[in-house]
């Protein structure tokens, strides 16, 4: 129909694979090296990418296996997914620095179990929206914030 051999459609269609590859590689690494700087292994770690209005949004979710619960990490934007990616390494390389730590004990509704978890954020409100992210306001109770020293 175009007049196209099919040694050009296979190498073009070996070229895209190639490209696929690499991108996916490169995804796989950055996301590798963002769980290095941050401690945590990918088992811990949930890359969540949302097109966005020039481009992509992505959030950085946390797994804490010992309260079974996902937090917010840090969310960015780019304009495509490795740009993305590159703009978390970047947060994550500085972030102690630039962020102020944060102690929460909050339970469950329901739950008689107290939890600690620790966030960095800008200010309490920041903090409590990482404890909050994607899900309801009224299944957890709050009983402290604290912001903690400069160490």
């Amino acid at each position: 129909m175009w007049g196209y051999g099919p040694r050009l459609v296979s190498a073009i269609h070996d070229y895209i694979c190639r490209m696929t590859v690499d991108k996916n590689i490169e995804l796989a690494q950055l996301q590798g090296e963002i769980g290095k700087y941050i401690g945590l292994g990918q088992n811990s770690l949930v890359f969540q990418f949302e097109e966005a209005p020039g481009g992509v949004l992505l959030r950085l979710i946390t797994i804490n296996s010992m309260h079974n619960q996902s937090f917010l990490f840090h969310s960015c934007n780019g304009e495509t997914r490795t740009e993305a990616l590159k703009v978390m390494l970047e947060y994550v390389k500085s972030y102690k620095e630039a962020q102020s730590s944060f102690t929460i004990q909050w339970n469950l509704k329901g739950e008689n179990i107290l939890h600690t978890s620790y966030f960095r954020a800008k200010n309490i409100l920041g903090a409590l929206d990482k404890l909050y992210f994607d899900r309801d306001p009224n299944s957890i109770t709050v009983f402290s914030v604290m912001m903690n020293p400069i160490s």
